[in-house]
């Protein structure tokens, strides 16, 4: 019993993680594809401000996926770590890469500097997320085991590749309704359409996506597939699905009201249906979710850690994203989004 709880807590902390990294990788996936210096300056300065008081906060939740893999179940940390070492590893170097990018771009003053610091922050948003989305898929097609070694067919076969593209495309999707509703906080009309105008093009892909994604693991993923057309993990598509819509529908209003809670919802409900799609199993079909748990000790004591911590982090998260979003952190204007070429080099 305990043992379902923590997996059901590892699956929250996965879907958040999803969601509020998602958000920082798809704001750089629009950093890298915003254009040249002169025609990207406008909305890479609103990526700037947008990301500044929150971008260090998401890798929150990765540490609480990697700590709650670790301690609760041991054997699954195991084998995912063993077999997935090369993506897993160049998400951690796009991960540390992408942090050292953002930082330093902006107070280096050589303009080839920024540029390359720039690049580096891009490029990584885009290949972390394809990564990670990778590693996920080699343990939904069930080519994580104890017997697997590190190859490339692990995470280079069809269910992972799909999975990380769909995992860029949902990252783009949430970094441009994220920075659309910025743009319309901070009187910028022109940006909000821009940024709309992405948004829905990350949504048809998404869609897209989606459903190519569930063609293969008819034959590739085959549990999966099954959890994803009955029960549980059906409901969680249903929602997908609706949310799509509905967030679709709110982009082409003016307002665009709710639009970052509904694609929230698409990404979230996605995560969460293919966690469901997989039980019992940790990884399709040769570990199940008490195969894979430590001791039972051990799961209590986890339980009730992350029970206080929950209680202290996520009122401390929830008050600092109200804060950013409601433009109590810090003010731009159009006039800074329209600062010349001397401050952007």
């Amino acid at each position: 019993m305990i043992a379902g709880v923590v997996a059901v807590v590892l699956l929250l902390a996965v879907a958040a993680y999803a969601c509020g990294g998602g958000t920082d990788y798809g704001a750089g996936f629009w950093d890298l594809t915003a254009g040249g210096a002169e025609r990207g300056r406008r909305p890479r300065r609103l990526i700037d401000h947008a990301m500044e008081p929150v971008w260090e906060v998401n890798n929150v939740w990765l540490i609480f996926v990697l700590v709650i893999m670790w301690t609760g179940f041991p054997v699954l940390f195991q084998q995912v770590f063993t077999t997935m070492w090369l993506p897993l590893a160049l998400a951690a170097v796009g991960i540390v890469l992408r942090g050292a990018g953002f930082a330093l771009r902006k107070p280096v003053r050589r303009p080839a500097g920024r540029r390359l610091y720039g690049a580096v922050f891009a490029v990584s948003s885009l290949l972390t997320p394809f990564f990670l989305g990778a590693a996920a898929g080699g343990v939904a097609s069930g080519r994580v085991s104890a017997t697997t070694t590190a190859s490339a067919d692990a995470w280079a076969n069809p269910t992972s590749l799909l999975f990380g593209l769909l995992a860029v495309a949902a990252a783009a999707l949430l970094g441009a309704v994220f920075l659309a509703a910025d743009a319309r906080r901070f009187g910028a009309p022109d940006l909000d359409r821009y940024f709309r105008r992405r948004a829905l093009g990350a949504l048809a892909a998404v869609a897209v996506l989606a459903v190519v994604t569930l063609f293969v693991t008819h034959g590739d993923a085959p549990h999966v597939w099954h959890g994803l057309t009955h029960g549980v993990g059906l409901a969680f598509v249903v929602v997908a699905v609706l949310a799509t819509l509905t967030t679709a529908w709110l982009l082409r209003r003016p307002s665009g009201a709710w639009s970052r809670v509904t694609a929230v919802a698409v990404v979230a409900s996605s995560v969460l249906a293919w966690g469901m799609a997989q039980r019992p199993y940790l990884i399709p079909t040769s570990l199940t979710v008490a195969e894979g748990a430590g001791a039972h000790t051990t799961l209590r004591w986890l339980a009730l850690v992350t029970l206080v911590a929950l209680v202290l982090v996520v009122p401390a998260v929830a008050l600092l994203y109200w804060l950013d979003t409601h433009g109590e952190l810090q003010g731009l204007t159009d006039a800074d989004l329209r600062r010349g070429a001397g401050d952007e080099g």
